[in-house]
């Protein structure tokens, strides 16, 4: 299954696999993770696991540039 998400945590706690996506125009993957958290997951408990604190870190590294260029993309087409 695809799901696609702007929520960090929720893409952590659900998902086997983050693929993080550039911003766009013309979008294409800059990162894979692979989500090795154990199942069955509590989502509300979850946050707390170190694995998904390191996790976060990791893929947030990768994603921050592309959430501030997207950022700047949407106050320049205003």
């Amino acid at each position: 299954m695809l799901f696609i998400t702007h929520d960090l945590d929720e893409a952590i706690a659900m998902s086997d696999r983050v693929v993080v996506l550039s911003a766009g125009p013309g979008t294409h993957p800059i990162g894979e993770f692979a989500i090795d958290l154990p199942r069955p997951r509590d989502v509300a408990e979850i946050r707390s696991h170190p694995r998904f604190v390191e996790l976060h870190a990791q893929i947030w590294s990768v994603l921050r540039d592309e959430v501030l260029k997207g950022y700047q993309q949407q106050l320049t087409a205003v």
